[in-house]
């Protein structure tokens, strides 16, 4: 029979005791799963050739940038708080060690690297993580635009045979004069190497898909290699040293102010863009089904605390700075990697590789890797990232901090990039465009922008520029508004409306009402968004066409249907014009089936937040699903199953019941015999929902704490579980579920408590289990693995799981 469980929360996990005579569960053993095997070696793939174009390009030992990738791989990845995000060197790192090298030398950036890496156990520890979010994306992308030109310029000299200068107005200058003696040997090979870097990921057909496992960058690499080693291409090689040579860390000789500044640009680059990583990494994550409810959350903390402690290690064994790298976390996650062990063993696979094919990696031509870097660093100049900040108007702040990063340096162009965004939020702040204008007797007061004290002079201008008496209409077209304003508005609106006219104060964006006076002639002033709401407005007595005052709400109800229609075209149809009008083009294409009550108190778009397109929605009395064939059937339930199932191709069936429903009191209370209305007919389907509820022992678990609260509302709930078989009776409904692209799903909605539960299947016992929003700390509610017969169901953010995936499992899994 059906039970109704509360949802078990990580600490009740955590807390819950093993009874007394369960067997002791032993030492954990040490298992790694296929698909982390799989993705390890596809990321040390592309670490390899990257790492040493990498360390290529920043003019340190080629072997700095397999330590590097080395501890990223095994320290980040066992310490780190983002499971599946690859660490080691980055190329937005490639400048700023570059230069730190040439001014205080290699061991002396060893050492910084180190100091840098304690910075941010530091800062880890202090739990400033988030902080570095706040950072405007603007400045970041445009940080990594500049520090990709940068790379892209300086490896353009060795591509074409030469050496790269030390600035880029510099390596621009050289440019000519370098194009002039070209080394056609190293063109040639690098010319082979960005041929397959572009060509390689587009092989059609089936053979094409199968070779498109291999990564580009490996292939690339190994391709130019093979050619050059063929053909007798003389061309500098790579050469490692002797591990017995490899230089270590040593104390820096400078002034303290450079190093300290050369520090704090390590710190500050290497810990926002692997904090920026760890969250696209997250979203990644997000988007593959397979990995719900197994794979954390990125713990920012503890992933900033995990970088310093690489950054330690690895400067402290000659090793490049470390980051989060994104190519790598990006193929880390598509390779099908489902924990930290595929990290760690790339890592391991790097240290293998570092021993045993040093013989094979001094064939690689250093123009390939310089070829193999450029594009990584074309790559940084993102056209996706511009168009989305010219979108937000903020193309200014990536192009200062883009040039000033190329021009000056890193910590330079971020520091100008700040100053710039700063300036352009406090320009946005001041400038605020504010008109009056009059159309069909109705006057309009236009504010664009933000509404400050230092637009009230403007605004009481054009707000005295209204003629007493008239109706008006205020816009605002901002999201902000300080008290100064807020009371200027105010003050105005209460005398307008004193001396008869009529003030309406909106907004363009949700949420539109900012300000409305207390209305003193009785009449109800709610907000736009209680439209739907069962407030408690007293409604006004209408006036008969005699004068006398008729029945109350006579008038009002199509009044309120005339003012709701008004509001959507004016507030709600602007924002959703677009999506409504590539739905009328592309049809409809919903992914369930929604089955409710008519009852007006369920709003199915509310409690599900959905949209347009998203459900095709079957609503009657009692959400009853009639019987294929039943005496006093109905074909429009029927016929709505088929054309869902057969036609809209739906992936899943909700039938969702609620509280105080009075088809279900209606069932308890109704009597044989008497007059067959139409509702009683009707009703006779809900029958099979009394007997099985007659027919229970009454284990019922408790809902959220108690037991269903009367008759009714057990039968509420008994009957979502009862028409839930009557769809299995149904021929479309049942051939989808044994080909498996169906999935049926029960649900309940209390309306009083506005709490929602999920009807999930364990073990074969029908359990409903509260559906609420997360909102403990994300880390720490997924570190305790999720039972099958205990998982959280989905987040309130939709009814049920999107096809393919069960209910179970999916707490931390945003609808």
């Amino acid at each position: 029979m059906s039970a109704c469980v509360p949802i078990r929360t990580d600490s009740d996990r955590s807390d819950r005791v093993r009874p007394p005579h369960s067997p002791p569960s032993g030492p954990r053993r040490f298992r790694v799963a296929g698909a982390d095997v799989s993705a390890s070696i596809a990321v040390f793939l592309i670490a390899l050739p990257l790492s040493l174009g990498i360390a290529l390009a920043t003019g340190a030992p080629l072997q700095a940038g397999l330590v590097a990738a080395a501890v990223g791989g095994i320290v980040v990845g066992r310490l780190g708080g983002c499971p599946l995000q690859v660490s080691g060197p980055a190329a937005g790192l490639t400048v700023v060690t570059a230069d730190l090298i040439q001014q205080y030398g290699w061991r002396a950036t060893c050492a910084i690297t180190v100091a840098a890496g304690f910075a941010q156990l530091g800062l880890g520890c202090l739990r400033v993580a988030r902080s570095a979010l706040a950072v405007s994306p603007a400045i970041v992308h445009g940080m990594l635009a500049g520090i990709g030109v940068t790379i892209a310029v300086a490896q353009l000299h060795i591509v074409l045979g030469g050496s790269p200068q030390s600035s880029v107005p510099d390596n621009l200058r050289a440019l000519p004069a370098q194009l002039a003696g070209l080394h056609a040997a190293d063109v040639s090979a690098s010319a082979l190497t960005l041929g397959l870097l572009l060509l390689w990921p587009r092989l059609p057909g089936r053979v094409g898909k199968l070779l498109r496992v291999l990564p580009a960058p490996l292939v690339a690499v190994t391709g130019a290699t093979a050619v050059a080693a063929l053909l007798g291409l003389r061309l500098p090689k790579v050469d490692l040293p002797s591990w017995s040579s490899h230089a270590l860390a040593a104390l820096p000789d400078g002034p303290v102010l450079g190093v300290v500044a050369a520090v704090l640009t390590i710190t500050l680059v290497c810990s926002v863009q692997s904090l920026l990583g760890a969250v696209a990494v997250d979203k990644l994550v997000a988007a593959r089904t397979d990995l719900s409810g197994q794979v954390a959350r990125s713990n920012l903390d503890r992933e900033l605390l995990g970088q310093g402690a690489s950054n330690i290690v690895s400067g402290a064994l000659g090793g490049l700075p470390i980051a989060g790298v994104a190519v790598r976390s990006t193929a880390n996650v598509n390779a099908g990697a489902v924990s930290r062990n595929s990290t760690m063993l790339h890592g391991v696979l790097v240290v293998i590789a570092t021993l045993l094919l040093v013989p094979v990696l001094e064939l690689i031509p250093l123009a390939s890797l310089a070829a193999l870097v450029m594009a990584v660093g074309i790559q940084m100049v993102s056209l996706n990232h511009i168009r989305t900040v010219t979108r937000h108007r903020e193309v200014l702040v990536y192009a200062v901090t883009t040039a000033g990063v190329v021009l000056l340096g890193v910590l330079e162009g971020v520091a100008l990039g700040i100053a710039v965004a700063v300036g352009v939020a406090l320009h946005r702040l001041t400038r605020t465009r504010i008109t009056h204008d009059e159309a069909d007797g109705v006057h309009h007061v236009h504010v664009r922008g933000q509404l400050t004290f230092l637009a009230v002079p403007r605004l009481s201008r054009a707000l005295h520029q209204v003629p007493q008496g008239v109706d008006t209409v205020v816009e605002l077209d901002g999201s902000f508004m300080d008290h100064a304003a807020f009371e200027t508005l105010q003050d105005w609106q209460k005398t307008h409306t004193a001396r008869g006219g009529s003030v309406d104060v909106t907004g363009r964006r949700p949420g539109t009402r900012i300000s409305e006076p207390a209305d003193d002639d009785g009449n109800c002033r709610c907000r736009p968004w209680t439209a739907w709401r069962n407030h408690q407005c007293d409604p006004p007595q209408s006036t008969s066409p005699s004068g006398d005052p008729g029945e109350p709400g006579e008038e009002t109800s199509s009044r309120a249907l005339a003012r709701g229609i008004s509001v959507f075209q004016r507030n709600t149809a602007p924002l959703v014009r677009g999506e409504l009008a590539r739905l009328a083009r592309e049809g409809q294409q919903p992914s369930q089936l929604f089955l409710t009550c008519a009852d007006s108190r369920l709003v199915t778009s509310m409690i599900t937040s959905s949209g347009p397109g998203d459900l095709f929605t079957v609503r009657n009395v009692g959400n009853l699903v009639p019987l294929p064939g039943a005496e006093s059937g109905d074909d429009s339930v029927a016929a709505a199953i088929e054309y869902a199932v057969e036609v809209l191709k739906v992936r899943s069936i909700t039938v969702c019941g609620h509280s105080g429903c009075g088809a279900m009191q209606a069932l308890l209370g109704s009597e044989t015999g008497g007059a067959q209305t139409p509702l009683k007919r009707w009703l006779r389907h809900g029958q099979p929902s009394v007997a099985r509820m007659t027919e229970d022992d009454g284990s019922w678990a408790p809902l959220a704490g108690r037991r269903p609260a009367d008759a009714a509302e057990l039968l509420c709930l008994t009957n979502v579980v009862q028409q839930l078989e009557h769809l299995r009776a149904h021929e479309a409904v049942a051939r989808g579920l044994r080909e498996g692209t169906l999935e049926l799903h029960g649900m309940y909605f209390h309306v009083g408590e506005a709490q929602s539960y999920l009807l999930t299947d364990a073990s074969g016992a029908e359990v409903f289990d509260p559906v609420r929003e997360a909102d403990d700390d994300p880390v720490r509610e997924a570190d305790a693995p999720v039972r099958e017969a205990d998982a959280p169901a989905p987040g309130a953010g939709g009814p049920a799981p999107a096809a393919g995936r069960t209910a179970r499992g999916e707490a931390d899994q945003p609808a």
